[in-house]
C-alpha cells in the first residue's frame, strides 16, 4: 500500500511548487482573473519548476520516471495558488503525457525531448465534447481509416489554447473506441472558433475546434497502428482534476478560517460561532477524505492495478462534490463578503462548479 509520508523526492517538489504558488501563482491571480489573460512571464516561470520533466524518463529528454502519485501532489499545491495558471502551466502535458504513457517508441522520441527540454509552449489537446451526454467513451467525434491515412471528423469545446498551439491531440471514436491522434494545427480542415466563455478560469483561453475531413497519416495515431488503451489516459486527467479541486479547495478553506477568527460579530469572533464552527470542520473532513481517494487511486494506476480506472472515477466525482460544497460554504463563511470580487472565494466558487466540466483539461 503506498505510504502516506511523501518521499524526499516529492516533499521537496511539493515545496517548491508551493512556495512557486504562493509567490507567484496567488498573487497574479486576481488581476489575471479580471482580464481574463495571464502573464507569460509568469507560466514560463511556473514551467521551469520542471514537474513535467521530472515526470520524464532520461530517455526522453527529462530527469524522473512518470508517477501518477507525484503528479497528484504537485497539481494540488500548484492550483491552491490558481486553477488557471495551473491549466496554463500544465497545456504541454496534455500532448507530452499521452504520448509518454500510450504513445509508441518513435512517437516518444520525435516529441517528447522537443517539449520537456524547451521553454514553455503551446501544445493542447482536444477530448471534450458539448452536448449534455458528452461521454470519453463515446464520442461523437469520428475517426476512420482510410488507406493509410485517418479521417477524423467532428467539433471539440475547451480546448486550451487551440490558436497558439501548432500540435494537438484529438481524441475520435475509431470502430466504436476513443483514439488519440496527433494532428498538427495547420492541417486543412481545421477551424478554430472564437474563445469561450465561461463561469471561472476566465484567465485560460479556451477554444472551440471544428474537423471537417481533417486527414492525417495513419502512424499519428497514439501507439501506431495497432492504437492503445484510452483508460489509463482518462483516469489520469480524472486524477488530475480531482487533485487541482483539492488544491482550490483547500484555499477556500484555509481563507474562510483566517476569516473567522479575525471577523468580529456581536462581540464575539464568526469561529467561535458553532454552526461556523461545524460547518468549517466538515470542510475539514470532506477535504481530507477526498484526498486519501485521490492518493490511492493514483497508487493504483501507478501499480497497473485493474481497479484503478474506477477509483480514479470515483475520486473524480467525489472531488467534484467536494469542490462545490467547501467553495460555496467558504462564501458563507464570508458572509456579503463572501459575494465581493475582492475576497478570491467568489472566485474559487466558480472555479469550484467548473471541474464536473474539466476533465480534458488536465492531465498527469
Amino acid at each position: 500500500m503506498y505510504s502516506f509520508e511523501p518521499s524526499e523526492e516529492q516533499q521537496m517538489l511539493i515545496e517548491t511548487v508551493a512556495r512557486y504558488a504562493s509567490s507567484n501563482l496567488r498573487p497574479a491571480a486576481h488581476d489575471a482573473d479580471e482580464e481574463g489573460q495571464l502573464p507569460m512571464n509568469l507560466i514560463k516561470k511556473v514551467w521551469e519548476l520542471g514537474v513535467l520533466q521530472a515526470s520524464t524518463p532520461e530517455a526522453y529528454g527529462g530527469f524522473g520516471e512518470h508517477s501518477t502519485v507525484t503528479g497528484v501532489l504537485a497539481a494540488e499545491e500548484m492550483a491552491w495558488g490558481d486553477l488557471a495558471g495551473s491549466l496554463a502551466v500544465m497545456a504541454p502535458g496534455l500532448f507530452a503525457v499521452p504520448i509518454l504513457v500510450a504513445g509508441s517508441e518513435e512517437q516518444k522520441d520525435t516529441y517528447l525531448p522537443k517539449i520537456v527540454e524547451g521553454e514553455w509552449a503551446p501544445y493542447t489537446a482536444a477530448l471534450i465534447e458539448s452536448h449534455f451526454d458528452f461521454d470519453a467513451n463515446d464520442l461523437r467525434t469520428k475517426a476512420v481509416l482510410d488507406g493509410d491515412s485517418v479521417i477524423i471528423s467532428g467539433e471539440k469545446s475547451y480546448v486550451p489554447y487551440a490558436r497558439e498551439a501548432n500540435l494537438m491531440i484529438v481524441y475520435a471514436s475509431l470502430g466504436g473506441n476513443t483514439q488519440g491522434f496527433i494532428v498538427p494545427s495547420d492541417t486543412p480542415g481545421i477551424e478554430i472558433g472564437e474563445r469561450q466563455k465561461l463561469l471561472g478560469i476566465h484567465a485560460l483561453p479556451v477554444y472551440t475546434v471544428r474537423f471537417k475531413d481533417v486527414r492525417v497519416p495513419a502512424i499519428n495515431r497514439l501507439g501506431g497502428a495497432d492504437g492503445h488503451s484510452f483508460s489509463p489516459i482518462m483516469a489520469s486527467t480524472w486524477l488530475a482534476t480531482a487533485s487541482m479541486a483539492l488544491g482550490v479547495s483547500k484555499a477556500a478553506l484555509e481563507y474562510a478560517i483566517d476569516y473567522a477568527k479575525e471577523r468580529e460579530v456581536f462581540g464575539m469572533k464568526v469561529a467561535q460561532k458553532q454552526a461556523i464552527a461545524f460547518m468549517l470542520a466538515e470542510m475539514a473532513t470532506e477535504i481530507e477524505a477526498i484526498r486519501l481517494i485521490v492518493w490511492e487511486a493514483a497508487w493504483m494506476l501507478d501499480n497497473g492495478m485493474e481497479e484503478a480506472y474506477k477509483h480514479a472515477y470515483l475520486a473524480f466525482t467525489g472531488a467534484g462534490d467536494m469542490a462545490m460544497m467547501v467553495t460555496d460554504r467558504a462564501v458563507q463563511v464570508l458572509g456579503g463578503h463572501g459575494y465581493i470580487r475582492e475576497h478570491p472565494v467568489e472566485k474559487w466558487m466558480r472555479e469550484g462548479r467548473s471541474f464536473a466540466t474539466l476533465p480534458g483539461l488536465a492531465i498527469i
